[in-house]
């Protein structure tokens, strides 16, 4: 199985980045390709932008590496109650080039964040919007205090808890 993870943010710390890889590497014999949005460049979307430059290549790029994917990880970052900037411009490329962005495919959603709301309020939007947009959602977590819950030395969650949460929810991918 191909799994593509990434976090929906272009943080170069972002830790929805880190629990969107670490929890890719729980799927035994995975083959897991984790994305850096800040790859994937677009600039700020308009329609005048778009009659200008036409389909922006990061995109198209972005695209492709989803269609490679038998299963897909996202870990939401929440900026004041929603997505952040930087994934949403590329979602909004995305969608104009393909509505059905995740391509029908499996997908776990995650969101943390480093308050005890654990960016719930994006992960309820994206987990809304899912169908919408090709995704089959077979499970969403969301992981609060994530300081508290995850050890960044040994990359390894402290809570067992929601480490069970998050095996329960690669499972639901096979």
């Amino acid at each position: 199985m191909k799994i593509v993870a990434f976090g929906a943010s272009n943080s170069s710390t972002s830790i929805n980045k880190t629990l969107a890889s670490y929890t890719a590497n729980l799927v035994e014999g995975a083959e897991v390709k984790v994305l850096d949005l800040n790859d994937y460049q677009v600039p700020m979307f308009s329609e005048d932008t778009e009659k200008e430059i036409g389909q922006a290549e990061g995109a198209k790029a972005f695209l492709s590496e989803l269609e490679q994917a038998d299963a897909i990880i996202v870990s939401f970052a929440e900026h004041n109650g929603s997505y952040t900037a930087a994934y949403k411009n590329l979602f909004d490329w995305s969608t104009r080039i393909e509505r059905n962005v995740f391509q029908e495919k499996p997908v776990v959603y995650l969101a943390t964040s480093p308050g005890p709301g654990g960016a719930q309020t994006v992960l309820a939007a994206a987990t809304g919007s899912a169908p919408y947009f090709g995704a089959e959602v077979k499970a969403s977590v969301s992981v609060p205090s994530f300081y508290d819950n995850f050890d960044l030395e040994s990359g390894s969650l402290r809570n067992e808890e929601i480490a069970q949460q998050l095996k329960s929810a690669v499972a639901e991918l096979a």
